[in-house]
């Protein structure tokens, strides 16, 4: 059974049970502090669990797109060495909030697995959750009581807490539940051990395929347990392990989810999988990785230097290393299995068709970066290895290698056992946990439980119309970081102030109480479906009525950015082409930020002619047209604009500015006319086929004319208050261009005849030409006379130092001939002699420099110099 009929089949299946089939959601998550990633099916689904919003189905089901590589889930270390662990996997799902509970999802766990699939029962095992005297559980009796009804009694195992209490992190949904093996060894192996015995135990084929979780519990901060309003169902299925027994097959990659980008790995590289341990590895983690990064990158998240941004280099990175190291590969290749990615796996995913071209390209310049950086990585190694004296490198320099540049640790440790050497293992460990500790030290946040005062689920959102209005605080509670200190987070029973979505940061503002206590609103931001709002301090009585008042000023110059990015984005679609797609935008008070798709740089004209139809645009004084929950799919055939990796509910929100229509739920202008003016201040590339263009509006924009006006009037009066400073300013440039010509050709002139000078005060020091001198020259001056002299002597050693702008240069010259004749070498004698001017450098062999802070030092560092030849 090919891989695509076993999701539409477990799909079928739920809509026959009358579950509504939804599509995956994007992996990276924008309205959830507790996770970077969808990391299990639920994620998604939190809100309904919590009772923050209602479903629109008390069933659902769905093939939900998951990403383990960091926090409590983490994959990411065990992915290429087993057969059955993946950064990214499908996660087959179906969802009960509030409706059917053990008994049903237990029969239709069975009846799909062993009816409609046909695996067979003798090989399935069930766990049950056994109980916990930690949280006062008792063992669930009412699964196995379930269970009993289709599997056999010595077939049901008690599973412990750590496998059979789910939990999505320390705080939040959790429950027990009952996890579906199989064993899929052949009769001969178990005949040797029971099937039983190797539950939970890490064998490659007796794996969990399934988990029903009985969701009914919250985990507080405090450790403690209460019960949901309502139980729920939340089901996993891992859809690459399903795959395998179905195919019968003993591995995940031996799947047709797998081996298509497989057989292209082995093409591209020249390798057969299958024939050796190290390259294996290789091929299984480039075929693991490359799904993940393209996944990320169609959701709208490229890889960077934080955040999940980070998260996503660093898969990328740990496939090249593999490459680079294991398959021999020293150039990009990973990007072009993009295209099979595609093809396989474009129909349930079609994003990854849309997106391919900005996958590949995306993919391809992280290579080519990452590979650079590999090859520096390699020079600085090589400098280490000359400087380590023994045949231990210090873990210290390894970790300084690995946190400074990237270099991957056990790419050190493989280059230091080929050439002999050993990696102080235990020291670069010691150096990583310090660094650690500083990172979790600094990150550390410490979230109280709520303190709930009105038992209010429903919280209305009334800021597109008032921008105050009287709220009752329904619940609150404690945050405290190393960052941020103690705060405080409220949430209303309504609230005018919008929270950070969409690009646009959160309102500010303050809550007034009848007795004229003032707090101020420092953030809005939007948690799980709730608007919370940030205070550094409470209000003295929590159960009084209080007037919440947004930022006026701030609000009406978010909106007038928020109005431009629309403006911006048809701007950039009819001048540019319709393959513009926005991939991230920025919106604050005091500017904006869009990033969009596009292959090559905006030219100053098409610059001038976008701020041009943007202008045209406030200038027309189009009103707004705004259309609230409106059926998705009326939106779309209006024309309405849908950013891919956003996630959209059944009814949306359109904004209209003549033809510009998009999706959105954020503050904008009542008319175009109130953005004043529009100004871009930069642009630039942010990522292959990635631009971003940075812009202003209204009082940032008088702003900036002003000041500008100020810098015109002070260059003016710098040159004499001419009538034409444009022409005045270029005839100084020339007349400047004019003397630095002047200036170089007597400065060669002085090289010149500072080179007979040099001459006569060579010294022969065994047999070698030998000088160490402190002269006035520029760095090139005196790399001039330095090859001069060299042209004339075959045997020549010199040491030159100059002082330029405070700062101490040495340049060291040794003949070709004497570097191969008497193994000296430029670049370590200028790396050793820096440390009299507290400085460094390199080169090579026969010219090298280093700089220094210390021009005091030049002295000894001479006198040092002829040691090299005695």
């Amino acid at each position: 059974m090919k891989s695509q009929d076993i999701r539409s089949k477990f799909l079928s299946f739920f809509e026959s049970k009358n579950h509504n089939i939804v599509p995956s959601a994007p992996m990276v998550l924008k309205d959830d502090p507790t996770l970077m990633f969808v990391n299990a099916g639920m994620a998604p689904f939190k809100e309904y669990f919590l009772g923050n919003a209602e479903p629109k189905s008390k069933r659902i089901t769905d093939s939900q797109k998951c990403l383990r590589v960091s926090g409590k889930h983490n994959d990411l270390e065990e992915v290429g060495y087993d057969t059955y662990h993946h950064t990214l996997f499908e996660m087959l799902g179906n969802w009960s909030f509030g409706d059917y509970f053990k008994k049903e999802a237990i029969a239709w766990a069975w009846e799909l697995l062993t009816e409609v699939y046909g695996i067979d029962k003798d090989i399935l095992y069930v766990t049950v959750f056994e109980g916990s005297d930690e949280d006062g559980l008792a063992k669930d009796t009412e699964a196995y009581d379930y269970w009993k009804e289709h599997i056999a009694e010595e077939r049901i195992l008690n599973g412990n807490k750590k496998d059979n209490f789910w939990e999505m992190g320390d705080q939040g949904p959790c429950g027990p539940c009952s996890e579906i093996h199989v064993d899929i060894r052949s009769e001969e192996e178990k005949a040797k051990i029971p099937g039983k015995d190797l539950i939970n135990k890490d064998h490659p084929q007796v794996v969990e395929i399934w988990n029903l979780v009985f969701m009914q519990y919250n985990r507080k901060a405090n450790g403690s347990l209460e019960n949901l309003p309502e139980k729920h169902i939340d089901t996993g299925m891992g859809f690459e392990r399903l795959c395998m027994v179905l195919q019968g097959v003993q591995s995940n990659y031996d799947t047709d989810v797998f081996t298509p980008i497989i057989r292209e790995i082995e093409t591209i590289t020249n390798t057969v999988y299958g024939k050796n341990d190290k390259v294996d590895v290789a091929i299984r983690v480039i075929a693991d990785h490359v799904r993940a990064v393209a996944f990320s990158i169609a959701d709208g998240q490229l890889p960077s230097n934080n955040g999940a941004g980070y998260v996503i280099r660093r898969i990328l990175r740990r496939a090249v290393r593999y490459g680079f190291t294991f398959l021999n590969k020293k150039e990009p290749f990973i990007y072009r299995l993009v295209e099979v990615l595609s093809s396989k796996m474009g129909t349930a995913f079609p994003e990854l068709k849309t997106q391919k071209q900005l996958i590949e390209n995306v993919i391809k310049e992280e290579e080519q970066s990452f590979l650079r950086t590999l090859d520096q990585g390699l020079v600085l190694l090589n400098r280490i290895v000359e400087e380590t004296k023994g045949d231990t490198v210090s873990g210290e320099k390894a970790f300084e290698l690995y946190d400074t540049y990237g270099f991957p640790i056990d790419l050190t440790a493989l280059i230091l056992s080929e050439k002999d050497l050993k990696l102080d293992e235990e020291g670069f460990d010691k150096e990583l946990q310090k660094q650690k500790k500083r990172s979790r030290v600094a990150s550390e946040v410490s979230t109280g439980d709520w303190t709930v005062l009105i038992d209010d689920s429903v919280q209305e959102f009334v800021g597109y119309d008032y921008l105050e209005t009287n709220v009752k605080i329904t619940r609150y509670r404690k945050v405290s970081s190393k960052k941020e200190g103690d705060m405080y987070q409220l949430v209303f029973n309504l609230t005018p102030f919008y929270p950070e979505g969409g690009g646009q940061v959160g309102d500010k503002g303050y809550l007034e109480s009848a007795q004229g206590e003032v707090v101020y609103i420092l953030d809005t931001k939007k948690e799980n479906n709730v608007i919370i709002h940030f205070t550094k301090e409470l209000p003295s009585h929590l159960n009084e009525t209080f007037r919440a008042v947004v930022s006026n000023e701030l609000r009406e110059l978010s909106a007038s950015n928020h109005t431009a990015t629309h403006l911006l984005h048809q701007a950039l679609r009819t001048i540019l082409g319709d393959h513009v797609e926005q991939k991230g935008s920025l919106v604050k008070p005091d500017g904006l930020r869009f990033d969009f798709s596009h292959f090559s740089k905006v030219t100053p004209e098409q610059l001038i002619e976008i701020e041009d139809f943007v202008n045209a645009r406030i200038e027309g004084k189009l009103p707004l047209v705004e259309h609230r929950n409106i059926p998705m799919e009326k939106a779309l055939e209006e024309g309405a604009m849908a950013l891919f990796g956003e996630k959209y509910g059944d009814t949306v929100r359109t904004i209209r500015f003549g033809q510009s229509i998009e999706l959105c739920g954020g503050i904008h202008v009542k008319n175009t006319a109130d953005i004043w003016h529009f100004k871009i201040v930069s642009e630039g590339a942010i990522a292959a086929g990635i631009r971003r263009i940075e812009a202003i509006t209204n009082r940032a924009v008088k702003d900036f004319y002003l000041d500008n006006n100020k810098a015109y009037s002070e260059m003016k009066a710098l040159l004499n208050n001419a009538k034409e400073p444009v022409k005045a300013l270029q005839g100084l440039q020339n007349e400047n261009a004019d003397l630095k010509k002047q200036i170089e050709a007597l400065l060669k002139d002085k090289a010149k005849d500072i080179k007979g000078t040099l001459k006569n005060e060579l010294t022969t020091v065994n047999g070698v030409q030998f000088l160490a001198k402190q002269l006035d020259l520029d760095a090139s001056g005196i790399k001039d006379v330095a090859f001069e002299l060299g042209n004339e002597f075959d045997n020549l050693f010199l040491l030159l130092a100059t002082v330029i702008n405070g700062k101490a240069l040495l340049s060291c010259y040794i003949s070709k001939a004497l570097v191969a004749s008497n193994g000296l070498n430029a670049g370590q004698v200028v790396r050793e002699l820096g440390k009299y001017i507290q400085g460094g450098g390199g080169g090579q062999p026969f010219f090298a420099t280093a700089g220094g802070k210390n021009p005091e030092g030049i002295e000894e560092a001479l006198k040092a110099a002829r040691e090299y030849l005695t």
